[in-house]
């Protein structure tokens, strides 16, 4: 009893086993598809054009978020052939095991055959009954040839099973080997790739060694207008903090006095995390939120309250949550943006070129509310995203769907 309880944990274990490697191998295939999508849209957004003028700066950029997205395409592809290899070779001792089964069980079938043979006459079996000694020893022979006859048809199912289950484990495997072919290949042309887009990044870099200053001055300055910028939006959500209180006679300064529909439409936010849709149909991530190294000036950090993504030119902007327009704002040496209240949430969508909404207007989600400014020199188009709680920074790859 023992051994077949611990033959049922062991193959439940296996089975177990078996489901997480084909789980994790499905979530790192729609990783690698997902990257391999992004690093289109990247060549399509930041390298089409040939013929416009970047800085040496810009270029040195746009490549380290290409190098970084090529990066991470390789680490996928390499766990997933990785874990392929594991699978392969999981499969092949299986196979092993397999055949050994099925060579002895077509073994034991032909002895059995042979022993059939020998008796296979009426004469053979009715002499085997006629010569008990006993009416008890006759029907216990009887019994046994019935058990014998059943027994040898149960072994040949048994084979024709086991040879198909074998069957089905060697397509499987040469599906597998197959795959494993390909993402290799895929693997080989990524990492030239990566090779020559490190190789021209470093020409890039080569070239800036000598405005090393001048850059770390020209980011540093751009850093104090970002700053500048995400103080003054701070500024409108205080206030709009402020005179939500001041309507409630809330006390807290620090946090929206929330009515009961609004707390129902933070907590459904709060409910979305993870699944919100993205602030345009097509897009990428070229600056991540919180303080970071800059990609090409290694001595200079750079601090994002939100997440900068390059999108098509005049790209739709679309809310990622129903709420209520709280503020259009435009400040100086700025675009437009809107801010978009969920509750005790805020999120903020700016360097639009045309703004569709207004001030109190209730937005639905993936309604439009502008279009994205498209820089008239660098052609480049790049909306800025952020989530706020209350007058809090988060991070929205933490809260919109695969970011």
């Amino acid at each position: 009893m023992r051994s077949k309880k611990g033959l049922s944990v062991f193959f439940f274990l296996l089975a177990t086993f078996a489901w997480t490697q084909n789980n994790r191998q499905a979530k790192l295939e729609a990783q690698r598809k997902q990257l391999q999508v992004e690093i289109k849209q990247i060549n399509s957004l930041l390298f089409s054009n040939k013929k416009l003028e970047k800085t040496a700066l810009t270029q040195a950029e746009d490549l380290a978020v290409k190098i970084s997205l090529r990066q991470r395409l390789i680490r996928v592809t390499n766990e997933e052939a990785n874990r392929l290899t594991q699978q392969i070779n999981l499969n092949q001792k299986t196979i092993e095991r397999q055949e050994k089964e099925l060579k002895d069980l077509k073994s034991e079938y032909a002895e059995m055959i042979r022993f059939a043979y020998a008796s296979k006459s009426a004469q053979s079996r009715l002499m085997f009954l006629f010569s008990s000694e006993s009416f008890l020893q006759a029907y216990k022979r009887f019994q046994y040839l019935k058990q014998y006859a059943a027994f040898r048809k149960k072994q040949g199912l048994l084979i024709a099973e086991k040879t198909k289950t074998l069957e089905a484990l060697n397509e499987t495997l040469l599906v597998q080997k197959q795959k494993k072919e390909v993402l290799v290949k895929e693997n080989r042309i990524a990492q030239n790739e990566l090779t020559a887009e490190r190789l021209e990044q470093k020409e890039r870099i080569s070239s800036l060694k000598n405005k090393e200053r001048s850059l770390e001055k020209q980011i540093q300055k751009k850093q104090r207008q970002i700053a500048a910028f995400d103080k003054e939006i701070q500024r409108l959500i205080r206030a709009a903090i402020a005179a939500s209180n001041k309507a409630a006679a809330g006390k807290n300064k620090a946090v929206f006095t929330l009515t009961p529909e609004a707390q129902l439409i933070g907590k459904n936010f709060t409910a979305n995390r993870g699944k919100l849709p993205w602030p345009v149909e097509q897009g990428v991530v070229t600056l991540g939120f919180g303080t970071q190294t800059h990609p090409v000036v290694k001595t200079t950090k750079i601090q994002s309250n939100g997440v900068t993504i390059a999108t098509p030119d005049n790209a739709k902007v679309r809310a990622v949550f129903k709420g209520i327009v709280m503020q259009v704002f435009s400040f100086k040496g700025s675009n437009p943006g809107v801010l978009i209240q969920h509750g005790n949430y805020i999120t903020s969508y700016s360097n639009l070129a045309v703004v569709y909404v207004k001030k109190g207007q209730t937005i639905d989600a993936k309604q439009a509310i502008g279009e994205v400014f498209t820089h008239p020199t660098t052609e480049k188009s790049e909306l800025k995203f952020s989530v706020f709680q209350n007058t809090t920074p988060v991070n929205p790859k933490s809260w919109v769907y695969r970011m």
